[in-house]
């Protein structure tokens, strides 16, 4: 476990992750706090991969739970294998047994042998250290929201049939949220919050060199600037930082020694992905930048 707020920075830097000072004082605190991590902001703003980084650094397996509207327990905590349960039964029913009957194997059957670990479980079941990823959480609805409220404050869940299962080792709990609804107070008080926007203008000039260091300096910077004045426009869908990647890398790919409209004009789509956007984007920026360099004579 890292000592120091430079010690986990220092970490996830090593994965490739770039942290901002409160992603990795927010991380740093969670850690040694045990407490779970609220990480709210848009989405590709790389609350995912803090995660991901995260398992990396510490070595740890990282549990993702993907959550999605509609949701429930039985997908998210654990479910009883019913089929094999139902050979269990009728295998018992025909051998010759004293006893017979429902009797002789209602506690067999629902014994751990006949249970099915989800994220969720799986994650307190480890013997190893994970980190567990709920991630958007906001997709699902507040009943499941309160089915987790045992498991963030205590680290256990309680199954009718077993009792009480406890964390045999601690997991780092990170949920992740685009802001799409209201989560809880029940749920924001048990966790850290941390909200990651779109990172300053070196930050991500700092990530885009990180992931693609053949693109050049010049035109990464102007990439990251071009960037921002596309976020500031009323888009449907700004560029995530991710996207911003994508499109250094294709730049690459397409031996770009300039960004000019033309190549603007070609690899837009990397960043846009809704007609009425490209069109805007078009009209507010491509217009806006140099044309072509025409090709040396022969």
């Amino acid at each position: 476990m890292p000592a120091t707020v430079d010690d986990l920075a220092a970490g996830l830097r090593r994965t490739g992750y770039l942290p901002g000072p409160r992603t990795a004082l927010v991380s740093h605190l969670a850690l040694h706090l045990d407490k779970p991590v609220l990480v709210e902001g848009p989405a590709g703003v790389g609350k995912t991969q803090l995660a991901k980084a995260l398992a990396d650094s510490l070595d740890r397996e990282l549990v993702r739970l993907q959550c999605y509207e509609g949701l429930d327990e039985a997908k998210a905590l654990y479910e009883w294998n019913y089929r094999k349960q139902l050979l269990r039964i009728q295998a018992q029913s025909a051998a010759t047994d004293e006893r017979g009957g429902w009797d002789a194997v209602q506690d067999d059957v629902f014994g751990k042998d006949f249970l099915l670990e989800r994220p969720l479980m799986r994650a307190i079941a480890s013997e190893r250290p994970v980190v567990l990823l709920i991630d958007e959480i906001d997709k699902t609805d507040q009943e499941f929201e309160a089915m987790l409220l045992e498991l963030l404050s205590d680290f256990q869940i309680t199954i009718p049939e077993l009792g009480r299962i406890e964390a045999s080792s601690q997991p780092i709990v990170v949920l992740t949220s685009n802001n799409s609804r209201e989560l809880t107070e029940a749920l924001k008080r048990r966790c850290l919050y941390l909200w990651l926007d779109y990172p300053e203008l070196e930050h991500e000039l700092a990530i885009v060199r990180q992931h693609v260091p053949e693109l050049s300096a010049t035109i990464s910077r102007r990439l990251v600037e071009v960037v921002a004045e596309i976020r500031d426009l009323d888009l449907k869908k700004p560029p995530s930082v991710a996207e911003s990647v994508d499109w250094a890398r294709a730049l690459v790919l397409l031996g770009a020694d300039d960004l000019d409209r033309e190549i603007f004009r070609d690899t837009l789509s990397i960043l846009v992905k809704h007609r009425t956007d490209m069109d805007l984007v078009a009209e507010r920026i491509g217009l806006r930048l140099p044309e072509a360099s025409a090709p040396a004579g022969g």
